[in-house]
């Protein structure tokens, strides 16, 4: 973590028991800052620019409003906010459903304490971290997936960008595309927020998987 800044994050999780274990787990973990957990999403629109978290942990499945649609609202008011969907639902479409919205990793809450600890560093510093069931699933639906022709869409992406496009796609974090193109990370994050204004989508997740699926590299 840079500058030792510790990373804030908020739990929405309709679970008591899980909700607090989380929040046990989060206050324990050194480097971590813990900033709030909720049974619901429905006050939404003043927590997020209030705590200002770095990672949002989302469950899908609560009262009110899903964390399917709660994932694009957090990403509308606070687009550097990073949400990490930890669930217990594992089929594709929701998968899906979820990275269309803005989602950058998916894990079941079957997941280790310390592999979730590890995802929230992770996707934190522009990794999109997915449980190897889930993985497995979005790596099969796109090998079942027809060819879609000899040609590659044209999205006017710049040769540089397209090379980062590449790295993303081997999943690399910011850092790592950085050193391995010699640029800062912040060259790095404007060439990205290029990457995703042409490709039209909302996270790291998305990219990849729209990548993957087009053929684009």
């Amino acid at each position: 973590m840079q500058n030792d800044q510790k990373i804030r994050i908020v739990i929405y999780e309709d679970n008591r028991d899980l909700r607090e274990g989380m929040t046990f787990l989060l206050q324990a973990t050194p480097g971590l800052e813990f900033a709030g957990a909720f049974p619901d999403a429905t006050n939404l629109e003043m927590q997020i620019p209030g705590l200002k978290p770095d990672v949002v942990l989302m469950d899908i499945d609560m009262p009110g409003r899903s964390g399917i649609d709660a994932a694009t609202i957090v990403k509308a008011l606070r687009p550097e906010t990073q949400v990490l969907m930890l669930t217990v639902f594992e089929d594709e479409e929701k998968v899906f459903q979820a990275i269309r919205n803005g989602a950058s990793g998916y894990l079941l809450k079957r997941t280790p304490p310390t592999e979730i600890i590890s995802a929230i560093q992770d996707v934190h510093i522009g990794g999109s971290p997915m449980t190897s069931t889930i993985a497995r699933r979005v790596l099969q639906f796109f090998q079942q997936q027809p060819p879609s022709g000899s040609s590659r869409p044209d999205y006017d992406l710049s040769p540089r960008e397209l090379e980062i496009l590449k790295s993303m796609v081997k999943g690399y974090s910011y850092k790592l595309i950085a050193e391995e193109h010699f640029i800062s990370v912040d060259t790095v994050r404007s060439h990205i927020r290029h990457i995703y204004e042409k490709l039209q989508v909302n996270s790291k997740t998305e990219a990849v998987l729209k990548a993957l699926r087009e053929k684009i590299v």
